[in-house]
């Protein structure tokens, strides 16, 4: 279904600036925790139209590695939850628009600006749920 992904110039620069807060170095490991910060948003993300501007392309298996199979349920259900059709077009679309969303949310969270912000972060996250 989502074969490739490429990112806005925008939003690498914005991973750009995660790898430098947090010293992951791999792309799809913050793209992973961008993709799920978006989904644990209450409300879908606005339609918008994403340019695939920048140098920093994946394919799916990149990005959700051994787990790939997991992001796609929980993006599928995502869409199912938001109304939206499990189209082939429509789960690609809205894997764009929570991975770009996701992006943007992590890098202007200003309580995150080190690997232990992220990781205390998830330890909220995980308390909550």
């Amino acid at each position: 279904m989502v074969e490739h992904i490429r990112l806005s110039k925008q939003a690498r620069e914005q991973l750009i600036r995660l790898k430098r807060y947090t010293g992951l170095e791999q792309w799809n490991v913050l793209c992973r925790w961008a993709f799920c910060r978006s989904l644990a948003e209450p409300t879908p993300p606005a339609p918008a139209k994403i340019p695939s501007d920048s140098n920093v392309e994946m394919s799916w298996r990149v990005f959700g590695g051994r787990h790939s199979d997991v992001y796609m349920a929980l993006l599928k259900a995502r869409c199912l939850r938001d109304g939206i059709s499990l189209e082939e077009e429509a789960i690609s679309q809205q894997f764009r628009l929570h991975l770009h969303r996701g992006i943007g949310l992590l890098a202007n969270d200003r309580d995150l600006r080190s690997i232990r912000d992220f990781l205390g972060q998830l330890e909220v996250s995980c308390a909550t749920a």
